[in-house]
């Protein structure tokens, strides 16, 4: 809980614990394809734009990977999303994060894995695109 000015606790900036536990959980047990994007895109090795990984936020979502910078989300789906149910949820979410002026961009695993170089260069376009 933050006190502010009044003498009065509010916890509205402060993410559900189990939450963040979860992302410290996922970014001890990462996808192939998470592991290899982390490696492309840590250290500011694209265009030098800061990426976390596994980073909360709310509503309560943990994002595989977010540009603080640019509000950009990059999220990666496995074998688990290809459902109809887990594609309607992954629109809602990014519906959703667009309100919250997230952009969102989303790569198949296979397609990171693949075709990498590619990744990359569609998240580096996004960046430099002005969506807000």
């Amino acid at each position: 809980m933050i006190e502010d000015s009044g003498g009065l606790y509010r916890n509205e900036w402060k993410l559900p614990d189990t939450l963040i536990e979860t992302a410290r959980y996922l970014r001890k047990h990462q996808t192939e394809a998470e592991e290899l994007l982390r490696e492309l895109l840590r250290n500011r090795q694209l265009n030098g734009y800061k990426f976390r990984r596994q980073h909360p936020v709310r509503p309560g979502f943990i994002l595989d990977f977010y540009c603080a910078q640019k509000k950009l989300a990059v999220e990666l789906d496995g074998k688990y999303h290809e459902s109809d149910e887990q594609q309607m949820a992954g629109e809602e979410r990014t519906e959703i994060l667009n309100q919250k002026d997230i952009e969102v961009i989303r790569f198949r695993n296979e397609e990171v894995l693949g075709h990498p170089e590619q990744v990359l260069e569609e998240i580096s376009v996004t960046l430099d695109q002005d969506w807000s």
